[in-house]
């Protein structure tokens, strides 16, 4: 199953979405913390198919935090499938996935979508093609891991994982210590 009808593939932040609106999304994937009011920015936006979807950006369970969980990952491969059925032809077609910064939950779910519609893509080319999309990638690693087993990747997506984690701390030395004050020292040490 291939995802050719997406002529374009965007992940942003929320104060980027502004940006976004003149490149004519068809799509978008909405990952958010729960209880975040509607996102003004999509009210310009041309006629789209939102999804919306609350959860917090933790790897580790904490106190009035909701954690992404497997059937959280069930329903964005759900609506991967849905998109690989959508029949829009690839010149107005455009997949736009976002979370508050565009830098881990909605990885997630880039590299997700991407190694369901390329299942022999070998796993360090697609964290390739999701750094060349989106530059500062540090997909959430929880979610990632649910990825790899529904997809039936048998952690070869968590070992890619630990490996773009090596890169990308080798080309931003900073975000080793940034990730540890957010409490994910454990996927800096996975880059280890």
């Amino acid at each position: 199953m291939a995802i050719p009808h997406f002529s374009l593939l965007t992940v942003c932040g929320i104060e980027e979405l502004p940006d976004q609106r003149p490149r004519k999304v068809t799509h978008v994937l909405s990952l958010v913390d729960p209880g975040l009011a509607d996102i003004e920015a999509f009210h310009a936006y041309d006629a789209h198919h939102r999804t919306i979807m609350h959860f917090h950006d933790i790897i580790d369970r904490l106190p009035g935090q909701v954690m992404p969980e497997l059937n959280n990952m069930e329903d964005i491969l759900t609506l991967g499938t849905g998109f690989a059925g959508g029949g829009l032809s690839v010149s107005e077609s455009h997949l736009l996935v976002h979370c508050h910064m565009g830098i881990s939950r909605s990885t997630a779910a880039m590299l997700s979508f991407m190694a369901q519609a390329n299942p022999d893509e070998e796993e360090d080319r697609l964290f390739e093609r999701l750094r060349e999309i989106r530059p500062r990638a540090w997909p959430n690693s929880v979610m990632i891991g649910y990825a790899d087993h529904l997809l039936g990747r048998n952690g070869r997506l968590n070992a890619a994982l630990a490996r773009h984690y090596g890169h990308q701390i080798k080309k931003q030395p900073q975000l080793s210590t940034w990730m540890g004050e957010l409490g994910r020292s454990r996927e800096v040490d996975m880059a280890a």
